[in-house]
């Protein structure tokens, strides 16, 4: 095996500002981080007696992270391990502590869902979008992507969750919950998302996933 480099350690003599980061970047200066940490901190768990809870901006931008690229909650997780971008963007570094795990993500977005967080910030980033020059316009894509859980997980009450069901895609059965996903064809950013049991049809949730100006639908044959 040969000798790692110092690229290897974070110390690349030859970067690129790839589209991705470029994104990141100017999304990271556009979000009202926070404002939007403002009106989620009512809601979200305080420090006890127990593990403390990650830092608010860093989870939001994780919630974001997974959004934009449509990822699951478990590959949001794995990609933060694989792309410095992403850690740098949500503010993680490995040599001082573990990227959190996919639960504290999907927990996340319950309490974004339940409050009915998630779908108003969506919008005010859209409008922000907007305002600086970033028209999202033209068709939307919707697709769905299934999060997987274990068969035995429990709430509170050690009762299945009843927000997860099981569903069959392909020749495979999962069991968890289902994300749906809104995305503008021409600039590729996701522009709506909502949540629900992994055995909802995607056609149901179609009329939520649209902003009302498309020309144009793009979807596979379930919608």
């Amino acid at each position: 095996m040969k000798q790692q480099t110092l690229a290897a350690n974070g110390f690349e003599a030859y970067r690129k500002a790839t589209r991705k980061a470029e994104f990141l970047s100017r999304m990271g200066a556009l979000v009202p981080w926070e404002e939007f940490c403002k009106v989620i901190e009512p809601f979200y768990p305080k420090a006890g007696n127990g593990r403390p809870p990650v830092g608010l901006e860093r989870v939001l931008r994780m919630y974001f992270v997974a959004s934009w690229f449509n990822l699951s909650d478990v590959a949001c997780e794995d990609a933060l391990y694989d792309v410095p971008t992403f850690r740098e963007f949500c503010g993680f570094d490995l040599g001082r502590e573990r990227i959190p795990d996919a639960t504290t993500l999907m927990n996340f977005r319950h309490l974004l869902e339940q409050n009915h967080l998630g779908a108003a910030m969506f919008a005010k980033v859209g409008e922000l979008l907007l305002a600086n020059g970033m028209k999202l316009s033209g068709g939307t894509i919707v697709d769905a992507t299934i999060i997987a859980a274990p068969s035995s997980t429990k709430n509170a009450g050690n009762a299945r969750d009843p927000e997860m069901r099981q569903t069959k895609k392909g020749n495979q059965w999962h069991f968890g919950m289902k994300v749906h996903i809104g995305v503008d064809s021409r600039s590729g950013l996701a522009h709506s998302a909502t949540v629900t049991p992994a055995n909802v049809h995607d056609s149901q949730e179609l009329p939520n996933l649209l902003r009302g100006d498309e020309t144009r639908l793009y979807g596979d044959s379930a919608y």
